[in-house]
């Protein structure tokens, strides 16, 4: 399973950090990428920011991008997402996902975190 932290209110140019762990035996022994997305209300969901787990690239969403950075912690099988200069429209509920490296899809979500920024 897949459980974030982290999320909660903030002012607009605040900063917030989301951790997620990726437990259970799914996990326990197969290298899996990691990944943040959002959803905010009325919105599809959207990709924000990514982290191989073999190369340890990072990919990110324009809006993203300069502001994220996603890091993991492969031994704890924990991804994090640090915001920056966070902005109203940034408000969604976050989901951690993940994959195995052999996957091209996301097949496995947390129960999102709610993130609000404030104006």
């Amino acid at each position: 399973q897949l459980v974030e932290s982290g999320g909660g209110l903030v002012q607009a140019g605040g900063s917030l950090r989301l951790s997620c762990v990726a437990s259970g035996r799914a996990f326990s022994t197969s290298a899996i990428d990691m990944g943040w997305f959002r959803q905010a209300p009325g919105r599809e969901r959207e990709f924000v920011a990514a982290v191989r787990r073999n190369s340890g690239r990072a990919s990110y969403s324009d809006s993203a991008e300069g502001r994220f950075t996603i890091s993991r912690d492969n031994a704890k099988n924990t991804v994090y997402l640090q915001m920056d200069s966070l902005k109203p429209e940034d408000t969604a509920v976050y989901y951690c996902a993940a994959r195995y490296t052999y996957q091209s899809s996301y097949n496995y979500w947390g129960q999102g975190t709610l993130v609000t920024v404030s104006s």
